[in-house]
């Protein structure tokens, strides 16, 4: 089971307030990594973990919930950042 990620950039485009984040958010509030033009992160193989879906699940958050339960938690931040940012 992999996250459905449909690579919008939208999440690479808002990381304000994510303290994992703060060294690399531009002045708009993006990520330095994000190409703008294709959505995609230009440093995606190496990218931090808190970006990495199942590695936090591993690392932080299986404790707590089943893969299932996380990645639908993810689907439904995702659904409302699009939500919010596409309108």
């Amino acid at each position: 089971m992999t996250f459905p990620c449909d690579a919008c950039g939208i999440c690479c485009r808002h990381i304000r307030g994510i303290r994992e984040l703060e060294h690399f958010m531009l002045d708009d509030g993006s990520c330095v990594n994000l190409d703008k033009v294709s959505n995609l992160c230009k440093i995606y193989e190496t990218r931090p973990q808190i970006c990495r879906i199942e590695q936090m699940y591993e690392a932080k958050f299986k404790r707590y919930f089943s893969k299932e339960a996380f990645y639908k938690l993810n689907e439904n931040a995702c659904k409302k950042l699009k939500e919010i940012y596409k309108g």
